[in-house]
C-alpha cells in the first residue's frame, strides 16, 4: 500500500505559476465552469470568485442563465460565451444527475455538461457532475465531501468518516480517477499513488459554500498547468492538494481566528498565493 504524508507549504509554492512578462490571458490559462444552476446560483459566483483570485488568465463561465447574470454582476471580467479553454469545474451546485436533464431552465447547462465531459480535458468534477463520470473522456479529478463518496462508491458513509485515507485510496482504485475526499484534514490521492494530506483548514470553514470555492482554486491550478502540458490523475492528485493549502491558509488569513464568509476566503487567496511563492525564493 502506497504510503500517506503531509504536503509541504514548498510542495505547494512549487505547483504555482506564476506569469512572465509574454503571457496573455490565453497562455496564462483558461478555466471553463458550468457550475450553479437555477436553485443555487451562489455556487457559480463562489466558484468564478475563487478562480479569478488564483491566478489565471480567464474564466468562461457557462452555466445557468441565472447564476450567469449574478456570476457578470459580481465579476464582469468573467466571459459567458463559448470558446477555447484548458479544464473545466463541472457540476457545484447543481443537484445530482445534472448532465442527464433534458428540459427546464437547467436544460442548456446540462447540455454543455455533457460536451465538457466528452472533450478529453481535464476535469474537476464536483456534487451534482459527480454521477457522470462514465462520461468522461480526459483525466478527472473528483472532490466530494464523506456523504457524496460514500453514494458514489455504494460504501457506508459511517467507514468512510472513520478512515478517510483508506476510503479515499479505495474510491481511486475503485473509479480510476484522481480524488480530493474534502474534511477538516483533506485526503488526496490518484491510483495507486500515495496519499497527500492537507491540514491547514480551520474548523470555520465547515461553512456553506467551501467546497465550491475549493473547486474554483483547484480548476485556476489545472488550467495554469494544462495550458503547458499534459496532465495524468497523478499530476491532478497533487494540483489538489495544494489547492487544498491555499484554500484552509486562505481561510486561516480571512478568519483570524474567528468566523468567516466564503467570499472573505476568496479575497484572501492573492495575499496567501503572493506569501506562500515569497516563501519558495525563486
Amino acid at each position: 500500500m502506497s504510503e500517506s504524508r503531509t504536503i509541504s507549504t514548498a510542495e505547494v509554492a512549487a505547483l504555482l505559476r506564476v506569469p512572465g512578462p509574454h503571457d496573455d490571458k490565453y497562455s496564462r490559462g483558461v478555466l471553463g465552469m458550468v457550475t450553479g444552476s437555477t436553485r443555487y446560483p451562489g455556487a457559480a459566483v463562489l466558484g468564478v470568485e475563487a478562480a479569478l483570485r488564483t491566478g489565471l488568465g480567464m474564466v468562461r463561465y457557462l452555466g445557468a442563465e441565472r447564476a450567469a447574470d449574478l456570476v457578470l454582476q459580481r465579476r464582469p471580467e468573467a466571459v459567458t460565451a463559448p470558446g477555447r479553454v484548458q479544464a473545466w469545474v463541472l457540476g457545484s451546485g447543481m443537484d445530482a444527475g445534472a448532465a442527464g436533464v433534458d428540459d427546464g431552465p437547467d436544460a442548456a447547462a446540462a447540455e454543455r455538461l455533457r460536451a465538457a465531459f466528452a472533450s478529453g480535458q481535464p476535469l474537476v468534477v464536483d456534487a451534482g457532475a459527480l454521477d457522470a463520470l462514465g462520461l468522461a473522456r480526459g483525466p478527472v479529478i473528483i472532490t466530494p465531501h464523506a456523504r457524496e463518496l460514500a453514494r458514489l462508491t455504494g460504501g457506508d458513509l459511517d467507514i468512510v468518516l472513520a478512515d478517510p485515507e483508506r476510503a479515499a485510496r479505495g474510491a481511486a482504485d475503485q473509479l480510476g480517477v484522481a480524488v480530493l475526499l474534502k474534511g477538516y484534514a483533506t485526503h488526496v490521492v490518484a491510483p495507486g499513488g500515495p496519499v497527500l494530506v492537507a491540514r491547514s483548514a480551520t474548523p470555520w470553514l465547515a461553512t456553506a459554500g467551501a467546497g465550491d470555492a475549493l473547486a474554483g482554486i483547484l480548476g485556476a491550478l489545472v488550467a495554469t498547468h494544462a495550458v503547458v502540458g499534459t496532465l495524468d490523475p497523478a499530476h491532478l492528485a497533487r494540483l489538489g492538494a495544494a489547492a487544498a493549502v491555499v484554500h484552509g491558509l486562505a481561510a486561516q488569513r480571512a478568519s483570524a481566528g474567528g468566523p468567516v464568509t466564503v467570499l472573505d476566503v476568496c479575497a484572501a487567496v492573492p495575499a496567501t498565493i503572493a506569501t506562500l511563492l515569497r516563501g519558495r525564493g525563486d
